[in-house]
């Protein structure tokens, strides 16, 4: 498989649907160790396939990795079966959307289902950073970011920067 690099914001292809994993084979498997050195070596604790120009239904995630230790997760085909309340997520970044923190309108809690990497059935029930974590990866196979949550102002203020921040590039 060829190197692999997180997209940023404005790329086009982060707007794009992701199509479900049809079967589990040593690509998909290839894809998933890639994703997961990447994300680990760009200090993240979650990251969508869609992040990296794949254009499948697949994410991974750590929420202990902040913790000190590891605990890779992985979520094919995810789906979000349930959402309840409403909090806000805190400082809430992307490895796409670099130099952007904001705090988000997120749900509480979320019920998920969908398979590991061995094609098995995984059902989820998440609160607090899991919860968080899983709505910001599954918006991500929809072709939503982040600061599609945010008012228009931030919105905007972070779209004039980045295409600042091009122009000098």
């Amino acid at each position: 498989m060829e190197k692999l690099e997180i997209l940023t914001y404005p790329d086009k292809s982060l707007r794009n649907l992701s199509k479900p994993v049809e079967n589990i084979d040593g690509k998909i498997i290839g894809l998933i160790d890639s994703m997961t050195n990447i994300m680990y070596t760009s200090d993240g604790v979650g990251l969508a396939a869609i992040q990296v120009g794949i254009e499948k239904k697949i994410i991974i995630y750590d929420v202990e990795q902040n913790n000190g230790s590891r605990d890779l997760q992985v979520l094919i085909n995810p789906k979000i079966i349930s959402m309840e309340g409403e909090k806000v997520s805190e400082n809430e970044g992307c490895l796409s959307l670099p130099d952007l923190r904001a705090n988000v309108k997120r749900a509480a809690s979320v019920f998920a289902k969908g398979l590991d990497r061995e094609g098995n059935s995984l059902e989820i029930e998440a609160e607090g950073l899991l919860s968080v974590v899983l709505q910001h990866e599954i918006d991500h196979l929809n072709g939503v970011l982040f600061i599609d949550h945010l008012s228009a102002l931030k919105r905007n203020l972070y779209k004039k920067r980045v295409k600042k921040k091009m122009k000098k590039g």
